[in-house]
């Protein structure tokens, strides 16, 4: 039997694997500055904790998890992960967090999977890292969220698009899921059948039809029927992000696909992606803790989607470089003793150094350092061993030098640096 990943599942080797690390790297860099913490989650949740948290009418728990029965646990029906929040949440409320110190600032990452059709930049096994902050209510938190996805996005020199929308709260959302159920109610025949039964049960998600998505352009908007506080909360908002200098678009029709989500939701899109162009999340959630059976704590958070990240780093023709500064050819046994302390001392100094074989001749080194990208080749034979020098072969230039070993370290970073 030939054996072949599954279908919806990838291999991520050499430069899509550095693609997805460069963008957790400086997620985790920017994270840190703002005071952000590390929580680790399990990859497998009891089922119920997404129904109760995501809802049931939702596309994640209605068709899209990876279920099964542990007999281990009581033939407990257990699923993989399809998102970080509620397991998030679950966390936070079984450490007891909630009473104790209920405002928290945490950041997860890792793999989710969902059981849907795979496409580019939508995959059965998925990469986020995401943030949730509990304990905030105020719109400065909202608005903070909304400037750090900014300096991600900028950080990356990835071009993108916010959007941003209030989609009210438990005191105001009635009156406009209303609105929405009479609408998809004279809308039927416009509507698909996912729609069909949502009208009742998640009206909200009436606006994410799939069918025609020119039929949501006559629907209601989400700013017409917020209540006083709501408004006010968008309002400022709204006025951080400009007094941040953060370009933002407001989409009175955008809501998110879970039901825990209220007031503040928001997107980012980036170019080059097609339907895919989603690459980061979330909204404000101030019932989920609750719901999971918490005290009442506000909650905000996002989620940024690292495969769809990286993907528009590609199309955005930013690549990040996996290319070795130098490659070390050691001509002879006591050469390649050496070789080995000369690696040492230039990965000290920061640069990143490939050793190559010294089994092989030197014309078939000199193209192998080629093929991997290295700028520099250092060559080191008998000769100078004892005289305490390397040659310095720069493989972009095709010119050579010979330098002190001491030497040799300051002359490849400065390079790198021209």
């Amino acid at each position: 039997m030939e054996l072949t990943r599954l279908r919806g599942f990838r291999d991520l080797i050499g430069a899509d694997a550095r693609a997805m690390s460069l963008v957790e790297e400086r997620a985790r860099a920017i994270f840190d500055r703002y005071s952000i913490k590390e929580i680790r989650i399990p990859v497998l949740e009891r089922t119920q904790l997404y129904s109760r948290s995501s809802g049931e009418t939702s596309d994640v728990v209605e068709k899209q998890m990876y279920t099964f029965t542990d007999r281990d646990e009581g033939e407990t029906a257990v699923a993989l992960r399809p998102e970080g929040t509620p397991g998030v949440v679950r966390a936070y409320v079984e450490a007891g967090l909630d009473r104790t110190d209920p405002e928290q600032r945490l950041f997860y990452s890792g793999p989710m999977f969902r059981r849907e059709r795979p496409q580019k930049g939508r995959y059965r096994q998925f990469y986020q890292f995401g943030v949730e902050i509990f304990g905030r209510p105020d719109a400065a938190s909202d608005a903070e969220l909304l400037i750090m996805i900014d300096e991600l996005c900028r950080d990356l020199k990835l071009p993108f698009t916010m959007e941003v929308n209030s989609i009210g709260d438990q005191k105001c959302r009635p009156a406009f899921r209303e609105a929405l159920v009479q609408w998809g109610r004279a809308h039927w025949d416009e509507l698909d059948d996912d729609c069909h039964n949502r009208i009742d049960r998640n009206p909200l998600r009436l606006l994410d039809c799939k069918k025609d998505a020119k039929v949501t352009e006559s629907a209601p908007k989400s700013l017409d029927y917020l209540c006083d506080e709501c408004r006010a909360h968008f309002d400022i908002v709204k006025e951080l992000l400009t007094a941040a200098n953060v370009q933002y678009i407001v989409n009175p029709r955008m809501v998110r696909g879970l039901d825990y989500y209220t007031r503040t939701a928001f997107e980012v899109m980036a170019s080059g992606l097609g339907a895919q162009s989603t690459i980061v999340a979330g909204g404000r959630y101030d019932g989920l803790v609750e719901t999971m059976g918490g005290t009442a704590i506000a909650g905000i958070g996002f989620a940024i989607g690292v495969d769809r990240m990286a993907l528009a780093l590609e199309a955005a023709g930013v690549t990040p470089t996996i290319a070795p500064d130098a490659a070390i050819i050691s001509m002879g046994p006591a050469a390649m003793r050496h070789a080995v302390i000369v690696a040492r001392d230039l990965r000290a100094a920061n640069l990143n150094v490939e050793m190559l074989s010294p089994e092989r001749k030197m014309k078939s080194l000199l193209a192998r350092a080629s093929k991997i990208g290295a700028r520099f080749a250092v060559i080191i034979g008998d000769d100078e061993l004892a005289r305490g020098v390397v040659q310095l072969r720069d493989l972009n230039e095709s010119t050579q030098r010979e330098v002190a070993v001491a030497e040799a370290a300051r002359a490849i970073a400065e390079a790198r640096e021209e």
